[in-house]
């Protein structure tokens, strides 16, 4: 379902989308959290706290409208919003956020902006703003339920062509009933 949506915006950005790659479906994700590099003994202890059950009720969360990063220029990343849900995202983020501070990692203290990356410029002007733009749409998209959180190690391909490689490391369900 979120496939056929990006393979529906790629295509009503005609030519312009040649230029977009496409994140690939098994690749798409919400980020919660950001932690960058971990040492060994380091990644042990964030898998374990991560896997940890979550009492809070599994959800919904619709995704709608059109997005692109940076607010300005050229843009790099096309992606589509989170349209409901975002409040019990923003308490899943702040969860996870305070599970792995306990082990010293900084999390970004900036507004959550929810969101799907559906795929990066390979190259880009700041005129492919507008066409981008022009696809948000207040409809709901797509809508998927959401039961845990996964924990996943991103690794950077050694070549620019290929994306990142992810591997799920734990995950953490949520256990409260509704």
């Amino acid at each position: 379902m979120i496939a056929a949506e990006q393979k529906r915006i790629l295509s009503a950005l005609g030519d312009g989308a040649d230029r977009i790659r496409p994140v690939r479906p098994e690749h798409m994700h919400l980020t919660l959290v950001f932690l960058g590099e971990a040492g060994d003994a380091q990644a042990s202890a964030v898998i374990d706290i991560c896997g940890r059950p979550i009492a809070t009720r599994p959800f919904d969360v619709e995704l709608a409208g059109v997005g692109v990063f940076p607010p300005r220029g050229a843009p790099r990343a096309l992606w589509i919003g989170v349209d409901g849900g975002s409040n019990e995202l923003a308490l899943l983020r702040h969860e996870m956020a305070a599970r792995v501070a306990r082990l010293g990692f900084a999390t970004e203290s900036g507004a959550f902006r929810p969101h799907l990356t559906l795929g990066r410029w390979r190259r880009s002007r700041p005129s492919d703003r507008g066409p981008a733009l022009a696809l948000a749409s207040h409809a709901p998209a797509v809508r998927f339920s959401v039961d845990h959180v996964t924990l996943y190690r991103s690794e950077l391909p050694s070549t620019q062509h290929a994306g990142p490689t992810y591997t799920a490391l734990a995950h953490a369900n949520l256990t409260r009933g509704s």
